[in-house]
């Protein structure tokens, strides 16, 4: 079964039909490769809705341009945000009842994008011997789901989305799987990933690497690599036992779906005076305090850790064995004895970077030895606790209320934003700078100034947190659930150094 890709534009034969073999491409796999604005997304639209009659179809999808596919081919646009769990089921009925969907992933940041396409292709190929249907499955921007180097995305992510892409494309075949992959730059995709595809689509490439690598792919001499330059937005050259057994440049057909966000256009400028246009822009800028509640998802419960298990244990010892534990102090000096525990052990050089099973199992060694008594401080409120003093707000030096505001904000929020939220909390209740990502990290201990990015960034997605940048590029936050707002602090500087309890948040020079 061949389908029209567009028109050859060479000559001889210039204006002749460019057709693609499915059954030879779900055998071989291919890859394309082509600047921004080369027109790849328009070459895999016109792949898509040519085969979309004659086979199944999965297109990974982190920019949302292919959701458009349903209103025409009825296409299932799946919701990345549903959780891996539930994406590792769906993914197996997409296969189980052939039907053809689009993964969205716009939503996410790319550490998620990069676990949810894992988890996606992993339960594709995973599937029982009796539902290996051929598939196409496309992937747009492949470099971001099997980047050649590490970037700033966790390690468990990064491989759980190589080890994927890697089975699509090395191992799927016989699962009747075939992968399409498309990627701005041959240097960004993982070389093991890009040398099992068969056939190729070169499009407009301006580096000498990628342009020289497109070459050696397609079999060209270097000095015929500078073609690549040449080429107009929508013109390829192709080659594959699935496209042309020689180099064929092509042009892409028509499409008859088109994504929601297209190629930029000129558009007139509004006609306005600069004195109104000045009022504008400088009105005053309102913050909101209240706001609608928000419906949260209450995510997966992980799996037990060994001291969840033991505390576990320790609740449900029978009445006998609870009588020998020794008496405690009263609720009040409990809770303060535990304060006073957690503020020696953060302010400990290394503990900042300690596991919190590690600091957890330092803190009932030493509740022993203070005598505290009682039973144990269960895990969970002792990380919760951990937050609260790793703010470093100083219970002297501020109202106690207006912390205790924010700390019970905080415990409404997903455990992996609670520190960011009371570490701005603690900024702005001291009139201090904005922490900056760096410092972030090292407060939460990671050194990934990413990953506290991108919860930083979850916390204003949801409007617990508002961020303004001012012309020097400064960011302060404003908490609208609390009224305050931290002084402008540089997001880019380093960290301030080792933490210690009570520490002004003082951005480095």
């Amino acid at each position: 079964m061949k389908i029209e890709l567009g028109r050859t534009s060479a000559s001889p034969g210039a204006g002749a039909p460019a057709l693609l073999d499915v059954e030879e491409l779900l055998a071989t796999r291919l890859l394309v490769q082509g600047n921004s604005g080369s027109g790849k997304s328009h070459l895999l639209r016109r792949m898509i809705e040519q085969s979309a009659p004659y086979v199944q179809q999965v297109i990974i999808d982190p920019e949302g341009d292919f959701v458009s596919l349903a209103d025409k081919f009825n296409h299932v646009v799946l919701d990345a945000e549903r959780g891996l769990a539930e994406l590792d089921t769906i993914a197996r009925r997409v296969r189980q009842h052939r039907v053809s969907a689009v993964l969205n992933l716009e939503s996410l940041d790319v550490d998620m994008q990069m676990r949810a396409a894992g988890t996606f292709l992993n339960a594709l190929f995973d599937i029982e011997r009796d539902y290996w249907y051929p598939m196409l499955v496309v992937v747009d921007e492949a470099q971001l789901f099997a980047p050649a180097v590490a970037g700033e995305v966790s390690e468990e992510a990064r491989k759980l989305s190589l080890g994927a892409m890697t089975n699509l494309m090395c191992r799927g075949r016989k699962r009747g799987l075939a992968g399409i992959i498309a990627t701005q730059r041959l240097a960004k995709l993982a070389k093991n990933v890009a040398a099992e595809a068969s056939n190729f689509l070169m499009g407009r490439t301006f580096l000498d690497i990628d342009m020289l690598r497109a070459a050696d792919l397609l079999g060209l001499e270097r000095r015929q690599a500078e073609t690549f330059r040449e080429l107009e937005r929508g013109h390829f050259v192709a080659l594959g036992p699935a496209l042309s057994r020689r180099p064929l440049p092509i042009s892409v057909g028509t499409v008859e779906t088109q994504p929601r966000a297209g190629t930029p256009k000129l558009t007139p400028l509004p006609g306005q005076s600069t004195e109104e246009t000045r009022e504008l822009i400088l009105a005053p800028v309102p913050v909101e305090a209240a706001r609608p509640q928000i419906e949260r998802r209450p995510p997966s419960p992980p799996a037990p850790t060994t001291n969840e298990i033991l505390e576990q244990l320790v609740r449900e010892r029978p009445a006998a064995a609870a009588e020998e534990i020794a008496p405690g102090l009263p609720p009040e000096e409990r809770a303060a004895a535990f304060r006073s525990i957690i503020r020696a052990i953060i302010a400990e050089p290394e503990a900042t970077f300690r596991t919190e099973a590690a600091l957890y199992q330092d803190f009932l060694v030493r509740g022993r030895i203070e005598r505290i008594g009682g039973a144990p401080l269960p895990l969970a409120e002792f990380k919760f606790l951990l937050n609260v003093a790793r703010a470093g707000i100083d219970d002297d030096s501020v109202d106690p209320s207006d912390w205790e505001r924010a700390i019970e904000i905080a415990r409404q929020l997903p455990e992996e934003t609670q520190m960011i939220y009371m570490i701005m909390a603690g900024a702005a209740l001291t009139h201090a700078p904005c922490p900056s990502d760096l410092e972030l990290a090292h407060r939460c201990g990671t050194h990934s100034a990413g990953r506290a990015r991108s919860r930083l960034k979850h916390l204003e997605k949801t409007d617990h947190i508002v961020l303004r940048v001012d012309i020097r590029g400064n960011r302060a936050a404003v908490l609208p659930d609390l009224g305050w707002e931290t002084a402008p602090g540089d997001p880019k500087a380093p960290a301030t150094g080792g933490f210690m309890p009570g520490a002004d948040f003082v951005a480095a020079e």
